[in-house]
């Protein structure tokens, strides 16, 4: 049983511990059962799955309502602690409707957020093109309005759930101003005509990824989120809420991680002794547990400070997003070399988790790009204080 003992903390209410426990108990009675042979197959059913369960309504929030960022995080810790899979799946609910949640018109909230919060609709974030990545200013895609509609041109790649999704967030380029001035954002259902999935890739930690291409494919003028140049703003502000949800589930593999290696360093005997009586093993162990503690505390730190009210947290979930991934890399490989060879044997959990985590050091920003992030935020905090 992974370490509770963190919900103690003043970051928490008891309705937070209640929602943990709740939540881990439906994992454990839910998730063992759904074969994840078929990816796509998998996915539609976590999502139906935590629909039914009624965890994906805190995914979105409808008019009235507020994301809880450290119920985000909570679930996402939970469910990568049990499931990559369906960490996976709680997290582009929320990530997909994000912009919706949060500046979308009540009729857009009406329409989508009831679908997906139940599970019976899937959705997708749809930001990154094949030549802006992380610079997300130098997008290229166009909308351009054409009577009563918007015309969409362009690629959108590294798309999750791409390819599975009902519904996408896309951001595309309005020409109100140059860079980030001339971004706004859309609600693009999947299916209509001119909307093509060119790719389907592939990687280690399998999951649905897709390229989509976009030819002369029109919507309705209703479905552009907020005002008109406003999208590069909205995309930061979805990410600034979701990026702390990523380190919580990086904290999640690192928690089940450390509980893997203990079991293994408890049960396993070396020269008549359980592997755990080596020095050498208590380090690493030690080692472990102060990773995961430590990004315990900024990843609810950062959530609990958007829960009181600050406008942004860009610093906050940044260090929480660099710091909780990277050393959820350091203690899963750690993990992998205290089971031996076995460690890296397909079908174990570290071999698993070993997969699972790379991705979350590049996606939703960058370790590298946390690093300037982190730094700018530091030296405008300084120079304000001057």
């Amino acid at each position: 049983m992974a370490d509770q003992t963190f919900l103690n903390w003043p970051f928490f209410e008891d309705r937070h511990r209640q929602l943990a426990a709740d939540l881990e108990a439906w994992a454990k009675g839910n998730l063992g059962g759904i074969d994840h042979s078929d990816t796509d197959a998998a996915c539609r059913a976590l999502v139906s799955a935590l629909g039914q369960g009624g965890w994906a309504r805190y995914s979105g929030a409808q008019e009235g309502e507020i994301l809880d960022v450290r119920s985000l995080c909570l679930i996402r810790e939970t469910l990568a602690r049990h499931d990559g899979l369906a960490d996976f799946a709680f997290a582009m609910q929320g990530l997909g409707t994000g912009a919706i949640s949060l500046f979308g018109s009540a009729e857009q909230q009406a329409e989508w957020l009831p679908l997906t919060r139940s599970g019976q609709a899937i959705s997708a974030f749809a930001l990154t093109e094949p030549q802006s990545g992380s610079d997300v200013a130098n997008s290229t895609m166009t909308a351009t309005l054409d009577g009563d509609d918007y015309v969409l041109n362009g690629e959108k790649t590294w798309i999750s759930n791409g390819g599975i999704a009902d519904v996408y967030t896309l951001f595309a380029r309005t020409g109100e101003g140059t860079g980030a001035k001339g971004l706004s954002a859309f609600i693009v259902p999947a299916g209509l005509p001119g909307f093509e999935v060119v790719e389907r890739q592939q990687v280690i930690a399998p999951h649905p990824l897709a390229t989509l291409r976009f030819t002369d494919c029109r919507i309705p003028k209703s479905a552009m989120i907020g005002a008109p140049g406003q999208g590069f703003r909205i995309a930061m502000s979805v990410l600034d809420v979701f990026r702390s949800t990523v380190a919580a589930a990086a904290l999640g593999f690192a928690r089940r991680a450390l509980d893997e290696a203990l079991a293994r360093v408890t049960s396993r005997q070396v020269q008549g002794a359980p592997l755990f009586d080596l020095q050498m093993v208590q380090g690493h162990i030690a080692d472990m547990a102060l990773d995961v503690d430590a990004a315990a505390l900024l990843v609810y730190r950062a959530a609990w400070t958007k829960d009181s009210g600050a406008a942004r947290v860009t610093r906050e979930a940044a260090m929480a997003k660099l710091f909780s991934t990277d050393q959820a890399q350091q203690v899963i490989d750690r993990a992998v070399q205290l089971h031996g060879g076995d460690g890296v044997r397909h079908g174990q959990k570290v071999e698993e988790l070993y997969r699972d985590i790379r991705a979350l050091r590049i996606y939703e920003g960058a370790s590298d790009v946390q690093r300037v992030v982190i730094a700018r935020q530091t030296l405008g905090a300084f120079q304000e204080g001057k």
